[in-house]
């Protein structure tokens, strides 16, 4: 499994990791073609498919897993899960 896939299916494992980097699942995004926006408020902007999706960012480089939650839903509605990878 390629690093980026990896980084995927960290958000959709059961139970959902604690320890996700956003600097490294933002990567692996953009490798398979979602295009992210960083903005001031410390959220990323995630464009992919022609649909929009923000992700809160911590202090801690960390993703929390409600965040990990909803962009798994996220990543579900626009057709980027592992067996399609």
């Amino acid at each position: 499994m390629s690093k980026h896939k990896a980084k995927i299916a960290k958000i959709f494992e059961h139970p959902l990791s604690g320890n996700i980097d956003t600097t490294k699942l933002i990567h692996a995004l953009e490798h398979y073609g979602a295009e992210v926006d960083m903005n001031k408020k410390h959220r990323a902007m995630i464009h992919l498919n022609g649909k929009e999706h923000s992700m809160v960012l911590s202090h801690r480089n960390e993703l929390s897993k409600d965040a990990a939650v909803k962009l798994r839903h996220y990543l579900e509605e626009v057709g980027l899960t592992l067996d399609k990878l």
